[in-house]
């Protein structure tokens, strides 16, 4: 049966090599969101500085392995089969579970599920010793519960701090160097350049070279005992690089960008390779202890031998090095930068990705009220000079940047710094958690997040946030189902489990490969925004806001034949569907406008305006359909939900035809918009008067129903509603039809 665990090993170094590689191109935007959110170089310069730094993180990340090995469990009370079917658990958790969230488009953290899962697994066969032995051995005895918690708390004190120190950093450089930076630098910058250097080396070297497999003994005392003065060599030595540099016409901050990039790199490599191999390295390890023994039952080999610190040999630290190199390099996925993280930090107001949540409102209502009784004690000579220092009249960011040099340096410095750190402490920080939680924290200190975009923010930082527990949460009871599993079905149900998640890794490759639409955003609007040529951005322009348009229209068309269908069917279950996709329909049409309005506002011309003016007149128009069609959906959703009485025949059978010409105008417009043929809407305006004219007298009959006592009341106020909403929506028709006329043809 040795030949089955020999497998088990083969198939942990095949999801070690996938996680490697699907886990560098998840989260390769983590170190590489600042730098090309400041546009500091260019892209192909950028991904050579950080793979240099993720090969040396790989070479340097030997002292995490132990997290794996006995930070989580004591081996000393599991046999060798117990600890092979945690690893596979574990393993097969992490495919599916980024299958599974990939598909739901849900942020996920290697570290927090591999924590997760360590723990998951481990219960479950804690709790099974426990239950079927009479050693008198609890929880304590078979879960390394103190070094467990120390790590679940790092990673919740980790985003505290990372958010803390992102601002408060973040608040005093920009104190310092002002928006202005360019001309404020003087001998502040070499300081600066300094301290960032010296930090960065300090934590990646110093702090990092005890962990390195070919470290003598006497090199790491050596480096333990002249620390202080190595630091002090290398704060007055880049001070005075920086300075020089400076003084040459050098961009400082674009170096101390790339460094942290490199650094950013090189901590992400040191801490999360741990998630990847950790876990089949120790499968590895328990392996071969066992084939040395001689052993002939599994369940009886104990697996003492993990409690030695991990040696991992420095070829497999190579070898995982290259896959995460060439991920990098190669994988598609980590050539996109996400909009995410970006969005949510963006200087000014952009394509806000997130709606409004009722949390959000509190939060940004109470921290409202909080900054307002911090700024009235405030001195008013203190508050007018910060205020001067944070002046951005004037500022234009270089390169049409998300933001500038200064908040990418303190981002990047700050989070390799934080996780650099955690690495020397062997506790395995979440790398998306830290970097995304500095970064929305010098946000909030640079006064980014404005009135009108601090709502739309917070929530996205809380649904991050929220993504961290539900990935725990789902991590910790797969893990412990599978781990179940296992146990009480030996190794036929091993293997079945371990072919599913060959699956899920298959399905997940195959799935990302045929998903050709762009998972970063939208590819139009980033080339209008990066459009020189006003000619140009105006055909690119006019495309954009027409597809958006004709979308629009077909979408309304389609709601109403279903709203109407499912009041004379009455089909509930196409109501509260409908009521659901109108929900979301509005946070679609606000993000819609705010990116189209950024588009016109990039046409810095006397036609640009004029335009404008016509495109929000279109757009209202737009909302007003929109709200036409929630006032028609509610109370028929409401109506037929409560089983209240149907609609007559005679007026369904009147309205469905009257219906059918709305919708027969609604695509009618559709396609003149799409065509761009505006000559025929005087044909439309015919119809629609006639229209008009046809739900006026429909709602005279009903009056007159409603008059002698021959209809519900109910139901007459239903139809009323119904007629009076659909005759105002071919109103808003004939409006927007010539708003875009109009707008595309001047």
């Amino acid at each position: 049966m040795d030949f089955i665990y020999l497998g088990f090993v083969i198939f942990l170094f095949i999801l070690a090599i996938s996680d490697l590689w699907v886990g560098v191109s998840n989260d390769a935007v983590n170190f590489l969101n600042s730098a090309i959110g400041s546009k500091v170089a260019k892209f192909r310069t950028i991904i050579t500085i950080a793979a240099a730094g993720v090969f040396i993180g790989a070479i340097m990340s030997n002292g995490m392995m132990d997290i794996a090995r006995h930070g989580i469990f004591r081996p000393e009370q599991f046999s060798f089969q117990s600890i092979m079917y945690i690893c596979l658990a574990v393993m097969v958790t992490d495919i599916i579970l980024l299958d599974v969230f990939n598909s739901l488009g849900m942020p996920t953290s290697t570290t927090v599920s591999m924590v997760f899962e360590l723990l998951g697994a481990t219960f479950a066969f804690s709790m099974l010793e426990i239950a079927g032995g009479d050693n008198g051995l609890g929880f304590a005895d078979y879960m390394n519960t103190e070094k467990a918690l120390s790590v679940i708390m790092a990673i919740f004190v980790s985003v505290a701090l990372a958010f803390f120190f992102g601002m408060l950093i973040q608040y005093i450089s920009r104190l310092i160097f002002t928006f202005n930076y360019r001309h404020n630098l003087k001998w502040k910058i070499g300081i600066f350049g300094g301290i960032a250097a010296t930090a960065i080396i300090y934590f990646l070297l110093i702090k990092g070279a005890k962990d390195l497999s070919f470290m003598t003994d006497d090199v790491k005392a050596w480096i333990a005992e002249h620390t202080w003065e190595l630091l002090g060599i290398c704060l007055v030595f880049f001070t005075m690089l920086m300075q020089v540099l400076h003084f040459c016409k050098v961009n400082v901050f674009k170096i101390v960008v790339l460094i942290g990039t490199f650094a950013l790199a090189t901590a992400f490599a040191g801490n999360d390779l741990v998630n990847f191999i950790g876990v089949p390295l120790t499968g590895y390890d328990a392996y071969l202890d066992y084939m040395a023994s001689g052993e002939t039952d599994p369940a009886a080999h104990m697996m003492g031998v993990l409690n030695e610190p991990a040696k991992t040999p420095v070829i497999f630290l190579f070898l995982a090095g290259i896959v995460m190199v060439i991920a990098l390099a190669t994988s598609k996925k980590a050539h996109n930068v996400t909009k995410t993280e970006i969005s949510l930090a963006k200087q000014d107001e952009g394509d806000e990705m997130f709606g409004s949540s009722r949390v959000a409102r509190s939060i940004v209502r109470w921290s409202s009220s909080m900054a307002t009784g911090l700024i009235a004690i405030t001195p008013p000579k203190v508050r007018n000079w910060i205020n001067r220092r944070f002046d951005m009249e004037d500022i234009v960011i270089a390169d049409g940047a998300s933001y500038d040099l200064v908040r990418a340096s303190v981002n990047l410095v700050v989070a390799s710094m934080l996780i650099a750190f955690g690495t020397s402490l062997k506790l395995p920080l979440s790398t998306t958690y830290v970097t995304f939680m500095v970064a929305m924290g010098s946000s909030l200190a640079d006064r980014a997040w404005s009135r009108e975009s601090a709502v739309f923010r917070v929530t996205g930082v809380l649904s991050v946030i929220g993504g961290w527990f539900v990935t725990a949460g789902v991590a910790f009871t797969s893990a412990f189902i599978i781990a179940l599993l296992m146990h009480f079905g030996g190794n036929v149900v091993a293997v079945i489990i371990v072919i599913a998640g060959l699956a899920a890794l298959i399905h997940n490759n195959i799935r990302f490969k045929q998903k050709n639409e762009d998972i970063n955003g939208d590819k139009d609007f980033r080339a209008i925004l990066a459009s020189q040529d006003n000619s140009q951005t105006w055909k690119l322009v006019s495309s954009y806001v027409t597809r958006h348009e004709v979308g629009f229209l077909g979408g309304l068309a389609e709601k109403y034949r279903k709203i109407t269908d499912g009041l004379i069917e009455e089909n509930v279950k196409t109501l509260r569907k409908t009521s659901n996709e109108l929900k979301q329909e509005k946070i679609r049409l606000k993000n819609l406008r705010r990116k189209e309005t950024l588009c016109l506002r990039h046409m810095d011309t006397e036609e640009g305006l004029r335009k404008s003016a016509w495109f929000h007149q279109m757009f209202n128009n737009m909302e007003q359909l929109y709200y036409s069609l929630r006032r028609i959906c509610e109370p028929v959703y409401e109506h037929v939900d409560n089983n209240f009485s149907p609609l007559p025949e005679q007026y369904a059978k009147e309205f469905a035809s009257s219906r059918d010409k709305v919708i027969g105008i609604v695509d009618g417009i559709s396609g003149i918009c799409s065509s761009g043929n505006y000559e025929d809407l005087r044909k439309y305006d015919e119809k629609i008067s006639a229209l008009q004219t046809e739900f006026s007298d429909m709602r005279k009959s009903l009056m007159e129903d409603i008059q002698s006592k021959n209809v519900n009341l109910t139901v007459a106020y239903l139809y009323l509603n119904l007629l009076q909403e659909s005759e105002q929506m071919t109103i808003e028709l004939q409006q927007m039809s010539r708003a875009s006329r109009k707008f595309q043809q001047g």
